[in-house]
């Protein structure tokens, strides 16, 4: 009777033992736990968008009768969109040059000349695209 209390109160302290073990390998230090709340607690970063107008871009935003901001005005881009009868006129315009140069029709020069006034374009539009993100 004795051995089997023995026995008994060995294997309450083992587990006891094992919760607390297993309890304090998830534990941080006080600092690293303040650290953490502090930055879960942190305003995030702005992000400030420059106008291109000249004028604060809140005072552009539409405007409940009551003064709130709405955000049911419908969204504009950032920069002027081509059409879509303009993208067909210039993919037709590539493909014509590409089937001219390959039937000869139009000289290494013209077709080169050609691909970098399209490359220029394209440059210019990563410019302002690289403008608008700043």
């Amino acid at each position: 009777m004795i051995g089997g209390g023995i026995v008994a109160s060995f294997y309450r302290y083992s587990v006891v033992c094992g919760l607390v073990a297993l309890t304090l390998t998830g534990c941080k230090t006080i600092a690293e736990k303040q650290a953490e709340d502090a930055r879960k607690r942190a305003a995030p970063t702005p992000v400030v968008m420059k106008s291109t107008t000249g004028t604060p871009m809140g005072e552009s935003a539409p405007l409940t009768p009551n003064g709130f901001p709405t955000f049911n005005a419908p969204l504009t881009a950032a920069n002027v969109q081509i059409s879509d009868p303009q993208a067909l006129d210039i993919r037709k315009q590539l493909t014509a040059a590409g089937a001219a140069h390959k039937a000869g029709a139009i000289t290494q020069a013209q077709y080169d000349a050609k691909v970098a006034e399209m490359r220029k374009l394209a440059d210019s539009q990563q410019q302002t695209l690289s403008d608008i993100q700043k």
